[in-house]
């Protein structure tokens, strides 16, 4: 994977979201992060080490004793943030997955989010200062030793409480442009979603007189369609579940009109069907398979939706046997792709990716998103 500028970009947002969500890029880039903040908050703490308790007039000209306080505290804070950095690991595949923290109010973000680095500090701090060389029963025997307890555990409330708030400002911008990307998307929508109602209820009202079976067939794919598609248009996030039962449905319907020049199939394993995606991700690449890839052939063919888990990403792939990449002018279907690469980058960086490639025959779109599942649940599925 290559590392630039944007991947770190939505690594650190990932890093310091107040979601809980999954990691951006690398699962290494996180621990990077977790080490960076660990060597900065040790500078802090060396420097108010010194004014606390450096004595004589060449104390701070000492540049061993500034090293050799530094590799204590760095060596107490690294495992400290290692171990809040593990408890929200466990969070999030346990009691708080992003699904879950997303519906939090206020308060109860600030409990947890508090409280996570609080229990870190309970439990790393002994084990760093064990690392450090000092010995704990000389550090709970003394008055020095308690004062600089409460005085840790006082600097460590302070400190959590502010970059949560902090982090809480960032998220919030952030989500702000996430917020403006997916109104883009909505009036996208708002615009091509006519077209598909008008020609399908044409098509019913023309099937009505000579063929009521089929247009009664049309227009329960339709209301199929209508339905798992207000899905999309009202939450910021669903699972892929709820993706292709809207491409299902899509399908259907375009394959009540076509006939048999339209056949597909779509095979995702129950654990696939709960990973949790961006709206109307899989929609414009079914869509463009259907107008761009087998429309333009007499005797039309064949589509397929396949999704996988792959480690910490899930890829979703739709494949088409049509036309192809070097067939009829595929007018406007760079419009819709651009759009969900905007979505993917706003929200992922380098970490998901949209490809488009030339297949033997058709065409292969490929979606790869960073992996969150939802909880178990009964997923529809469907073959054609």
């Amino acid at each position: 994977m290559k590392i630039d500028r944007q991947l770190l970009r939505a690594s650190w947002h990932s890093w310091l979201s107040n979601d809980n969500g999954p990691r951006a890029g690398p699962w290494w880039m996180a621990w990077a992060w977790t080490f960076a903040f660990s060597a900065l908050l040790a500078v802090v703490f060396t420097i108010l080490g010194f004014l606390a308790f450096a004595r004589g007039e060449g104390a701070w000209r000492n540049v061993s004793g500034w090293l050799y306080w530094y590799g204590k505290n760095f060596t107490v804070t690294l495992v400290i943030s290692a171990v809040i950095h593990l408890l929200f690991d466990l969070a999030r595949a346990t009691v708080a997955p992003p699904w879950r923290v997303c519906g939090w109010r206020s308060w109860q973000r600030t409990l947890f989010f508090t409280g996570v680095p609080l229990l870190g500090v309970a439990l790393g701090w002994p084990v760093g200062v064990w690392l450090a060389g000092a010995d704990m029963n000389v550090w709970i025997g003394s008055r020095e030793g308690n004062n600089i307890i409460a005085g840790t555990v006082f600097m460590s409330v302070m400190i959590t409480f502010l970059l949560h708030h902090y982090f809480s400002a960032k998220a919030q911008k952030i989500e702000a442009e996430h917020r403006a990307t997916e109104a883009q998307l909505r009036l996208l929508q708002a615009q091509i979603e006519p077209h598909f109602l008008f020609n399908t209820l044409a098509n019913v009202h023309s099937l009505i007189d000579h063929d009521a079976a089929k247009a009664k067939a049309m227009l329960g794919a339709f209301t199929d369609y209508l339905r798992a598609s207000l899905v999309g248009l009202r939450r910021e996030e669903v699972t892929l579940a709820d993706e292709l039962a809207l491409a299902e449905a899509y399908l259907r319907v375009q394959a009540s009109r076509m006939e048999d020049r339209l056949n597909f199939r779509i095979e995702v394993d129950d654990t696939t069907r709960r990973a949790t995606l961006l709206p109307l991700l899989l929609q414009p690449l079914v869509e463009n398979a259907v107008h761009h890839g087998l429309e333009p052939k007499v005797e039309g063919g064949s589509i397929a939706v396949c999704a996988r888990t792959e480690g910490n990403s899930v890829v979703v792939e739709v494949r088409d046997d049509g036309s192809g990449l070097g067939g009829p002018a595929r007018k406007g279907a760079g419009m819709a792709l651009a759009n969900v690469r905007e979505r993917l980058a706003a929200r992922f960086g380098s970490a998901a990716s949209l490809t488009v490639a030339a297949a033997q025959p058709g065409t292969l779109a490929t979606l790869r998103l960073p992996l969150s599942v939802a909880p178990s649940a009964a997923l529809p599925g469907a073959t054609r």
